[in-house]
């Protein structure tokens, strides 16, 4: 079993107190950093979570997520009412699950093909699936074209962003919760313990009559599943996508999101979530030097020096971190020893 993947199950009253403050949180922050910072942490966390998924529980690290997030995404802009896509005008509800269904039957597709594969070869073949995606909504002007789709209509439950951005905070605060509590549960069943059997030993697994290609499969499916709402959602975030939002900078910005957090534990897509954002929006306040010399490319380089300090100190990330000191802290130091007591010879 890898070393580094975590088996520890969350603290349920540690979850209640998060859900508890982020519920509070429209009372105690401002519009700004309700919308820029916390709303995009959590549907930038659940894009992450899918990629987190796969690698924790089916030993495979995708970068193909975004590329996923990107087809449901584009697929709801299509078939609500917007300015520049194909204009179906379906209702937002029905289009919403026509965009996961989409999604979803596609990322199955997918990991038909690429569980087959293993390592790099894995991580090459789903970074290709990514970068098709972008060039094939960038080339098809009926679909999107590099100018995307704007003034997407939402559905009503997300209320009118521009004037109240609360009623959309909660409906991805909801989302981002019931994403980890079902991922979580997913891991514990007798399809998860599989799929974690599978990721450890896939040739004894096969020996044992599991059919380790569609474990693999399905587990992207699921994971497809997870990066189709984030893609939902960041449409809402945005009331637009382009193909530049899910480009390859964006790819990497999610696996970047992942390692920061805790790429093996599934709280660790929303804690470099919200890493990622407050470094994104307040590096030019918290750095104003830095901007001086290096000018748009401040959050890059700090991003980056960030990523390679957390990589050297703790494969974990942030929540790896955590655990470390909060070990420390638990474990009572031990009384020195005492000292012997000389002997004399009489």
């Amino acid at each position: 079993m890898n070393p580094i993947v975590s088996t520890k199950r969350f603290s349920w009253p540690a979850l209640i107190v998060v859900v508890a403050l982020a519920a509070i949180a429209p009372l105690l922050v401002s519009d700004f950093f309700l919308n820029s910072i916390l709303t995009k942490a959590l549907w930038l966390g659940i894009a992450a979570a899918s990629l987190i998924f796969l690698a924790a529980y089916a030993g495979m690290v995708s970068l193909g997520q975004v590329g996923i997030y990107g087809i449901a995404g584009m697929a709801y802009a299509n078939l609500v009412l917007a300015d520049g896509g194909a204009g179906a005008a379906w209702n937002p509800y029905l289009a919403l699950i026509g965009a996961l269904v989409i999604a979803t039957v596609v990322g199955l597709g997918f990991g038909w093909i690429a569980a087959r594969s293993e390592g790099i070869y894995f991580l090459m073949i789903t970074l290709a699936f990514s970068v098709l995606v972008y060039y094939f909504f960038s080339q098809v002007t009926g679909l999107s074209g590099f100018g995307g789709i704007n003034s997407v209509d939402l559905p009503g439950v997300v209320g009118s962003p521009e004037t109240d951005p609360v009623p959309r905070y909660f409906l991805t605060l909801v989302v981002a919760v019931l994403v980890f509590l079902g991922l979580g549960a997913l891991s514990r069943t007798a399809f998860g313990l599989g799929m974690q059997g599978v990721r450890d030993e896939p040739a004894r697994m096969r020996a044992l009559g599991f059919d380790v290609t569609r474990h693999r499969t399905l587990a992207f499916g699921v994971a497809a599943f997870v990066a189709g709402v984030a893609g939902v959602l960041s449409v809402f975030y945005n009331t637009r996508i382009t193909p530049g939002s899910i480009n390859l900078a964006q790819t990497i910005d999610v696996l970047i999101v992942a390692v920061i957090g805790g790429l093996y534990r599934l709280e660790g897509a929303w804690v470099g979530a919200l890493t990622y954002a407050l470094i994104d929006n307040y590096s030019r306040e918290w750095v104003p030097e830095v901007g001086n010399v290096l000018g748009p490319a401040r959050f890059n380089t700090l991003i980056g020096v960030l990523f390679l300090i957390i990589v050297l100190a703790s494969p974990g990330g942030l929540i790896g971190i955590w655990d470390s000191l909060m070990a420390k802290v638990r474990t009572p130091r031990r009384a020195p020893a005492p000292k012997p007591v000389p002997q004399t010879i009489e």
